[in-house]
């Protein structure tokens, strides 16, 4: 009984061991200090052209459909339009959010390129 519970001991212990080698070794070589910072301010900031672009459409949409509440002529076609208004102003108030979600993502990652570029200039 005593032989199996070593035995498992050992196995264990050179399991972690040799785990831990493995380990250390497929560890991929760093980049460039700041270079994940920079990568990520630079996706941040095409997200935010994307984001701000639809924000843009949607709120050209808007203001078709409220001149098309305007010039509608019968009930129906007022009913209608107030509809597709009222869709429109929901999805431009997404856009919204999305947009300032985004422009706070960008911030953050502005703030850890900064960080970042002052830790290696202090430790140059």
């Amino acid at each position: 009984m005593r032989t199996t519970t070593r035995a498992a001991g050992i196995v264990a212990g050179l399991t972690l061991s040799l785990g831990s080698l493995a380990t250390a070794s497929a560890v991929p070589e760093e980049k460039p200090a700041c270079a994940q910072q920079q990568a990520q301010v630079d996706k941040a900031t095409a997200a935010l052209a994307r984001v701000t672009a639809v924000f843009e459409r949607q709120k050209e949409k808007v203001a078709n459909l409220r001149e098309e509440v305007a010039a509608a002529d019968d009930a129906d076609e007022r009913a209608q339009a107030k509809r597709d208004l009222a869709r429109a102003k929901a999805t431009k108030a997404d856009s919204r959010e999305t947009k300032k979600a985004q422009q706070q993502r960008l911030a953050k990652a502005e703030e850890r390129l900064a960080g970042c570029t002052a830790e290696e200039t202090t430790t140059s």
